[in-house]
């Protein structure tokens, strides 16, 4: 009887210790270390950029099968900015994200699925721009996932690059002049509303 208790013990040890570290985490994203990059080619001379900064995030992080995460998104349009005020005002205006109207964009994930390189993973979703939703795919890499130092609670952060079409969105203005295809570079922070 004696050897079977230590077996007992060890396999309630490991039970509980992998039902704890299966926990997934809710995640706030955190508005002032998250930034949507946007660069595109104008006349194929130089690479303009738009910086977007999120109203509102959640990720739902399973670090232990990162196929059950999500992550929702929305970007507050009204504050972009390219640091050149004339094309601030027009890229607000109704000839591209006419954010009287369309003052939110939104990302919503419908897949993640982790890469054969570690800390890798894809993002599937659905981006929408002034009530058009087209699929987008994100190439993300895990920044880092641990307790912050400041706050003390869990933080996890990535960054993300992606492809998309302006025109698909209704965002197709100076064709010859502003390329159709826009690149994106995402950084993100985000945490835990209390530690875990």
């Amino acid at each position: 009887m004696k050897s079977v208790i230590p077996h007992i013990a060890l396999a309630a040890g490991l039970a509980i210790a992998a039902s704890a570290s299966a926990t997934p985490v809710k995640y706030s994203l955190d508005p002032t270390h998250t930034q949507v990059i946007a660069t595109w080619s104008h006349l194929g001379f130089s690479k303009p950029a738009a910086v977007f900064v999120i109203g509102n995030g959640t990720l739902n992080w399973d670090a232990d099968n990162p196929a059950a995460s999500s992550v929702s998104v929305e970007i507050a349009l009204g504050e972009l900015t390219t640091t050149v005020p004339a094309l601030d005002r027009r890229f607000l205006g109704e000839g591209y994200f006419d954010v009287g109207k369309y003052p939110v964009a939104r990302f919503e994930s419908t897949a993640v699925a982790a890469s054969d390189k570690d800390g890798h993973f894809t993002v599937t979703g659905t981006l929408t721009i002034k009530d058009v939703s087209k699929p987008v795919t994100l190439d993300a890499v895990l920044n880092g996932s641990h307790e912050h130092p400041m706050r003390k609670v869990p933080a996890i952060g990535f960054d993300a690059t992606g492809t998309l079409k302006r025109s698909d969105f209704g965002l197709d203005a100076y064709p010859q002049a502003v390329a159709d295809e826009i690149e994106l570079r995402i950084t993100t922070e985000a945490f835990a509303t209390a530690k875990e």
